[in-house]
C-alpha cells in the first residue's frame, strides 16, 4: 500500500494486528469447509461476528468520506494560508516601520496577522481532534505566525520610544541651597561668629504632584493595544510583556537621569563630604516626589492602557518596568540610614523620612497587588531605617552637646555659639514635632517606627494640650536644655571674675527663655518653663550686681569714718573712703565696658537697676558728707557716674583716666 504525504501511515503493531486478525479468519472458513453440522451456540457466534464486521464495513465507509471532506476543507485551509504568508512575507520585505506609514496599512496589515491567528487556531484544533493531514498545514502556519510576531514585537517597542512624551526639568522647580539655607556646621565648630539661624527648613516644590504624566503620546496607545493583545491571543505574550519592560525601564532611567538623580552606590553616599551629601539629599527629597507622583503614575497609566484587559499583565509589566528606578532612589535612602549618626544631618533625614512617609499611601496604592509585596516592603523598611537613624541622630545630639568642651572663656562674656546652634536647632526641629513625638515615644520599643505618622499641622489647642502632657519630644527638649546648661555652667567657671561668669549665664539663659518665648518652642515647654528661666536669669543678674558693687557700695557706708575714740567725721578717712570708690569705679567701667550684653533691652534693664543702686548710693553717701568733703576732692558727680554706668556691656573697652579731674 502507498500512503500519499499528510496521510497517517499504519504503525508496526498497527501491521502486526492485522495480520493475526487474517489469519485467524482464515483459521475459520478452513474449520467452516469441514464442518457442516455447527451448533447452535456455534452459529450464534457466527452471526455476532457478521454484525461486527458489517459495522467495521460501514465505519470505513464513513472515514473514507471524512477523509474526503478533511482534504477538500484543508485545501481550502491552504489556500487561505499561501494569501496569508503572501501578504506578510511581502511586508517583510519592506524595512521601514509599519506605523511609519499610512495607518489604513497598520490596520490591513493587523487585519491579515489577526487571520493568520485565528487560522492557526483552526488548524490546532483538528490536530487535536485527529486529522492528521493538517499537521503540516499547523506547522507552515506557525511559521507565518512567528514572523508575523516578530514584526509586531519591533512595531511595538518602535511606537513606545518614538511616542515617549518629552519631560523638560523646567516642568518643575528646584531652589538652590545658596539661596534659601543657612546650613548647619559641625557642632564641634561653634566658634562662628556670624551662625545665627543655624539651621532652616527648606521647602519641596509641590508643584506638579498631582499631574499625572502620560509617557507615551495618548494617540499611539490604542495602536499598542491592539497589537499586545493579538500578541497575547497568538501566545507571544511574554515577548510582548519583556519589550515594553525593557523599554519602559530606559524611559525610567531617562527620567531619573532628567531630575538629576545619579546612581551611587552605598560606598560612594558614605564617602561624600557633608556639603556635597547635603545638596544630594534635597535634590533627592526633590526627585523622589516627582517621580513617584508624576512618572510612576504615568507608568502605571500606560501599563492599565495597553495590557488592562490581559489578566495580571499590566501589574507585572509596571512592576517589573519601574523596579531598578524605585529601587534606586530607596537604596539612597537606605545609604543615608545607615550612614553616621552626625548632628548637622538631622534635619535633613527627617526631611527625608517625611517625604517618603507622605509618599507610602502613594507607592502601597501604586503596588497595591501581590506581585507588588517586595517593593512595598522595601519602602516601608527604609522609612523605618530612616526614623530609627533620626531618633539615634537626635539622641546623638545631646551627647555632642554634653560633650562639647572649650579651650578658653568665651570672650566678653555674651551668648555662646553653642547656646544660639543649640537653640536654633532646636527651634527648627519644631517644625518635625509630630513626627519626632512619633519617633521618640517607646523608643525602648522595636518596631516603633515601622508606620509612618500623621503630618497634618496642630491646632493651637492641640499644642497647648501637648505642653501640658509633656509631648516625647517636649521631654527630650527639656532634657537637651538641661544639658546645655550644665554644659554652661562648666564653660562659667574658666572666667577668673565671678560677675562675669554670672553675666555670662544671664546672658544664655535669657537667650533660651527668649528663644521660646517667641517661637514654636513655647508649645512644647510651656510657659512655666518660660516662667522658671526668668527667674533664672534674674538669679544670676543679682549675683552678677553682688559680686560687681557690694564690695564698692561697702566704701559708701558711714560705719568706719570717725576718729578713733571720738564721733566726729575723719575727714582723712572720707577722702580715702572716696578716692577708693573712684578707683574701684574706674577699674569696674574699664573691664564692663569690654563685656557684652548682646540683647538691647536686657542691657538697659541691667544699667538701670545697677544704676539705681550705686547712684543712690553715692548720692546719699556724698550729700550727706558734703560739709566735710573738699570740692577737690569730689571726681565726679552723681550724673557723671550715671552717665558711665550706661557705657556698660558694649562690648567695647574704655578707660576713664582721660576723665580725671586735676
Amino acid at each position: 500500500m502507498l500512503y500519499e504525504m499528510g496521510d497517517c501511515k499504519p504503525t508496526i503493531p498497527e501491521l502486526e494486528a492485522e495480520e493475526d486478525l487474517i489469519a485467524a479468519v482464515q483459521q475459520i472458513v478452513k474449520a467452516l469447509g469441514t464442518n457442516r453440522n455447527l451448533t447452535d451456540d456455534a452459529w450464534k457466534i457466527l452471526a455476532n461476528l457478521g454484525l461486527q464486521l458489517s459495522n467495521i464495513a460501514k465505519v470505513n465507509e464513513s472515514k473514507e468520506e471524512a477523509d474526503l471532506e478533511e482534504d477538500g476543507g484543508l485545501c481550502e485551509i491552504e489556500q487561505q494560508l499561501n494569501e496569508i504568508r503572501d501578504k506578510i512575507m511581502d511586508r517583510e520585505k519592506d524595512d521601514s516601520m509599519i506605523w511609519d506609514r499610512r495607518p489604513e496599512e497598520a490596520y490591513e496589515y493587523l487585519k491579515v496577522v489577526d487571520r493568520a491567528q485565528k487560522l492557526t487556531k483552526s488548524l490546532e484544533n483538528l490536530s487535536l481532534n485527529g486529522f492528521c493531514n493538517a499537521n503540516a498545514l499547523l506547522l507552515r502556519a506557525h511559521d507565518v505566525l512567528q514572523t508575523a510576531m516578530a514584526r509586531l514585537e519591533e512595531d511595538f517597542r518602535h511606537l513606545l520610544v518614538q511616542n515617549r512624551q518629552p519631560f523638560e526639568q523646567e516642568h518643575v522647580s528646584f531652589r538652590s541651597s545658596e539661596e534659601d539655607i543657612v546650613e548647619a556646621g559641625s557642632i564641634a565648630s561653634f566658634g562662628d561668629d556670624s551662625i545665627e539661624d543655624v539651621v532652616q527648613r527648606d521647602s519641596v516644590s509641590q508643584r506638579s504632584e498631582d499631574y499625572v504624566f502620560e509617557l507615551v503620546h495618548p494617540d499611539v496607545v490604542p495602536d499598542l493595544k491592539t497589537i499586545a493583545k493579538l500578541m497575547f491571543d497568538s501566545t507571544y505574550g511574554q515577548e510582548c510583556s519583556q519589550m515594553f519592560i525593557n523599554v519602559q525601564r530606559d524611559a525610567l532611567d531617562d527620567c531619573l537621569y532628567i531630575l538629576e538623580v545619579e546612581k551611587l552606590s552605598i560606598e560612594d553616599v558614605l564617602k561624600m563630604e557633608w556639603n556635597t551629601l547635603n545638596s544630594k539629599i534635597r535634590r533627592w527629597m526633590w526627585a523622589v516626589k516627582i517621580f513617584v507622583r508624576v512618572y510612576l503614575a504615568g507608568q502605571k497609566l500606560l501599563s492599565d492602557q495597553i495590557f488592562g484587559e490581559l489578566d495580571s499583565a499590566s501589574s507585572v509589566c509596571f512592576i517589573e518596568s519601574s523596579k531598578p528606578a524605585i529601587l534606586q532612589l530607596l537604596n539612597f535612602g537606605e545609604a543615608i540610614a545607615i550612614g553616621p549618626h552626625q548632628p548637622e544631618k538631622l534635619i535633613r533625614i527627617l526631611d527625608m523620612y517625611e517625604v517618603l512617609a507622605d509618599l507610602i499611601p502613594n507607592i502601597d496604592a501604586l503596588y497595591s497587588d501581590e506581585t507588588g509585596y517586595h517593593i512595598r516592603t522595601e519602602c516601608h523598611e527604609t522609612l523605618r531605617r530612616l526614623g530609627e537613624c533620626a531618633k539615634a541622630t537626635f539622641l546623638e545630639f545631646e551627647n555632642a552637646v554634653a560633650s562639647n568642651v572649650s579651650a578658653n572663656a568665651f570672650p566678653r562674656g555674651g551668648v555662646h555659639h553653642l547656646t544660639r546652634y543649640v537653640m536654633n536647632y532646636l527651634k527648627t526641629l519644631t517644625d518635625y514635632s509630630k513626627t519626632l513625638d512619633f519617633l521618640l515615644k517607646d523608643e525602648d520599643k522595636e518596631d516603633s517606627v515601622s508606620v509612618s505618622p500623621d503630618t497634618s499641622p496642630v491646632s493651637e489647642e492641640e499644642s497647648v494640650g501637648r505642653s501640658s502632657s509633656a509631648s516625647p519630644m517636649a521631654l527630650h527638649l527639656r532634657a537637651l536644655i538641661s544639658i546645655l546648661e550644665c554644659n554652661l555652667e562648666e564653660k562659667s567657671k574658666m572666667y577668673r571674675e565671678e560677675s562675669l561668669q554670672h553675666l555670662f549665664l544671664m546672658n544664655n539663659i535669657h537667650y533660651m527663655a527668649e528663644k521660646v518665648k517667641n517661637s514654636e518652642l513655647r508649645a512644647e515647654l510651656g510657659d512655666e518653663w518660660i516662667r522658671r528661666q526668668n527667674r533664672k536669669f534674674q538669679q544670676q543678674a543679682m549675683s552678677y550686681e553682688r559680686a560687681t558693687w557690694s564690695s564698692i557700695l561697702s566704701l559708701l557706708r558711714d560705719e568706719g569714718i570717725q576718729n578713733p575714740g571720738s564721733n566726729l567725721i575723719s575727714r582723712t578717712i572720707l577722702k580715702e573712703r572716696l578716692h577708693s570708690f573712684y578707683l574701684a569705679f574706674e577699674e569696674v567701667y574699664k573691664s564692663q565696658t569690654g563685656w557684652l550684653i548682646p540683647d538691647g533691652q536686657l542691657r538697659e534693664d541691667l544699667r538701670i537697676s545697677t544704676s539705681l543702686k550705686v547712684i543712690q548710693a553715692y548720692r546719699t553717701f556724698v550729700g550727706r558728707h558734703i560739709n566735710h568733703i573738699s570740692e577737690k576732692h569730689i571726681k565726679y558727680t552723681a550724673d557723671d557716674l550715671q552717665d558711665y554706668l550706661f557705657h556698660f556691656f558694649e562690648g567695647s573697652q574704655k578707660s576713664l583716666h582721660s576723665f580725671h579731674k586735676k
